[in-house]
């Protein structure tokens, strides 16, 4: 169908299509490609979602926001095309700052760019737009902050085995609940806003993954943004940051005074929202909150759904909570309680200054792209397998993976892959030698083949194993093509004694 649509809007059949990083939800995005034109294919599932990201796309970038812009869409709302926005996520735009806590002035006038013009988007963005087509709310409502208080409560707080009243608890939801509320205005409310869902265009700030976005308030967005768990920016960066946009949301408002789309009771408690000490003290709420629910994500994706990326982040929201605890919250005190006992438990402690290397190993098939590499490093070891001698071309091995001993044994008796996994480890070995002897956190090694099925799994597998066992160090081996993920715990070994 992508094709089709691709050929429609073109009038060229694309000469190659292939699979981005899947993102947190059920969406597939493509890269369609022909000769001088690059387009965006995306596949929801849920026709409501996309009904709804393609309703806001339009409306922004007809208020000429920095926005993608859907080109065409399938007769069933299930595909669509946007303009493609290239490669640079604002995350990895900062990666140097983030790996060192020190950002230098270029990525902080990206940072300050995106702050600039968040407001655009939450004052104009919601002029004359019909929040009747969010899903899967409307607005920001008790209800909605009911589903990430209990997600968190659920998914994370009951997963870390402490002992609370739930009642209690109960009760101190409410109250939060009706702090939140209270800054209700007719804005929109992103509700996702962080640097993974920024791309950097022609220089520029794009803002990209907004269909869960609804009527709501401002803090929201300025809280997941400015507290985004590995983001990791100094207090003096995030203050900075909300600085910046406040000073952007004052001169928004000063813009829209004379319009006649916007009641005048709204733009009378948006005005008093927006007043800086009204924000600043009203954000720290938000900010809990928003930790909060981001603490239920992880506890979900990484205890239940078993995803390692999940894990690694729970440390730095952790840090990140503690340091929103610092200071009194009042209103809701046993939650208060609650949390400041959570974040002493020993599993929630954090790690050593100096960071063991963790090696990432991916199977992949080529049809659907390289895999990404979200450390911010770039990438790292990519081994062809295609050459080997493929045991797909059998129908009897048509239905089982490189984890299976048939196809094991194919492999191994046939000897070419036992060759090129030689190779690869005398290269891969040099390679996390020096590593480990540097500091160095993060290393990337992926196979593919081409539907990463057989050999491409084989090798991952073969690599990792081999990894962990000769070098004691942590392997995330992921298959990505059958959506499994395996994590090789740090082998601790006592030194040898002469």
């Amino acid at each position: 169908m992508l094709e089709s649509l691709f050929q429609q809007i073109t009038g060229l059949k694309p000469d190659t299509k292939t699979e981005l990083s899947a993102s947190g939800s059920n969406r597939r995005y493509f890269r369609l490609t022909a000769e001088g034109y690059s387009l965006i294919g995306v596949e929801g599932t849920s026709i409501e979602e996309n009904a709804a990201f393609m309703a806001m796309s339009a409306h922004f970038a007809a208020k000429a926001l920095p926005v993608p812009r859907v080109l065409v869409r399938s007769h069933d709302g299930r595909f669509y095309l946007q303009e493609d926005l290239g490669n640079t996520l604002l995350f990895d735009f900062i990666a140097e700052g983030r790996k060192t806590g020190v950002f230098h002035e270029t990525e902080k006038e990206m940072l300050r760019e995106t702050m600039r013009l968040l407001p655009l988007i939450q004052v104009n963005g919601a002029r004359d737009f019909d929040f009747s087509v969010c899903y899967p709310q409307p607005a920001f409502n008790e209800r909605s902050v009911f589903w990430d208080l209990n997600y968190f409560k659920y998914n994370f707080l009951k997963a870390s085995g402490i002992d609370f009243q739930e009642d209690r608890l109960e009760d101190d939801f409410q109250r939060l609940a009706a702090i939140l509320l209270r800054s209700q205005t007719d804005t929109f409310m992103y509700r996702d806003f962080q640097s993974r869902n920024v791309m950097i265009h022609n220089d520029k700030p794009y803002f990209i993954d907004f269909q869960g976005g609804r009527k709501g308030p401002l803090h929201y967005d300025v809280a997941s943004f400015l507290w985004q768990a590995k983001a990791k920016y100094s207090e003096e960066l995030r203050d900075e940051l909300l600085t910046v946009y406040l000073e952007s949301l004052a001169e928004v408002m000063e813009g829209v005074k004379n319009t006649t789309d916007i009641a005048p009771s709204s733009l009378g408690n948006l005005a008093l929202v927006a007043r800086p000490e009204n924000f600043r003290e009203q954000l720290r709420h938000f900010v809990l909150f928003r930790t909060l629910q981001v603490l239920g994500a992880y506890g979900f994706r990484g205890y239940f759904e078993k995803k390692p990326h999940f894990l690694q982040s729970i440390p730095y929201a952790m840090e990140n909570l503690r340091v929103i605890l610092r200071d009194e919250l009042p209103g809701y005190p046993y939650l208060v309680k609650v949390l400041r006992e959570m974040c002493e438990l020993k599993q929630y402690r954090e790690v050593a200054v100096r960071k063991p290397l963790i090696v990432k190993v991916y199977s992949f098939s080529y049809k659907k792209g390289i895999p990404h590499d979200d450390s911010g490093n770039g990438g790292g070891f990519v081994f062809d397998c295609r050459a080997v001698n493929n045991p797909g071309k059998y129908e009897r091995y048509a239905h089982f993976t490189g984890l299976d001993e048939s196809v094991i044994q194919f492999l191994e008796e046939d000897g070419e892959i036992l060759s090129l996994l030689d190779q690869a480890y005398a290269m891969v070995d040099a390679s996390v030698k020096r590593y480990k002897d540097r500091g160095f956190t993060n290393l990337m090694v992926s196979f593919g083949c081409t539907g990463g099925q057989h050999r491409s799994v084989y090798s991952a597998q073969k690599m990792a194993e081999h990894i962990n066992r000769e070098f004691g160090v942590e392997v995330h081996l992921i298959h990505r093509e059958q959506n499994k993920e395996e994590v090789f715990g740090a082998i601790h070994r006592q030194k040898e004694t002469e």
